[in-house]
């Protein structure tokens, strides 16, 4: 069993209170669960209404489906217009 793990940093300038963001990403984490098959959360920057950082984890067999899909998400991310990423990790275990 092979566990991936990927952290996206967002900055959301369209954001002006905390209810924008919560809204944002309440949307933006039900795409990506539905079309990824991933889990998704908040990890940081709570309390900040400009950015946020998102981890997505996946369990897999194979180390290339993993990075594949995290790949996916990026390019997914990337095209969305409500924000613009800031930095990404991919880790594989």
């Amino acid at each position: 069993m092979i566990i991936g793990v990927c952290t996206v940093s967002l900055y959301l300038p369209t954001s002006s209170s905390l209810k924008d963001k919560r809204n944002i990403l309440k949307s933006l984490k039900a795409r990506i669960r539905n079309n990824y098959n991933v889990s998704v959360s908040e990890i940081n920057h709570y309390d900040l209404w400009k950015n946020t950082v998102l981890g997505f984890s996946c369990i897999g067999n194979d180390k290339k489906y993993l990075n594949q899909i995290f790949n996916k998400i990026i390019l997914f991310l990337s095209q969305e217009n409500d924000f613009d990423i800031i930095k990404f990790e991919i880790n594989i275990l």
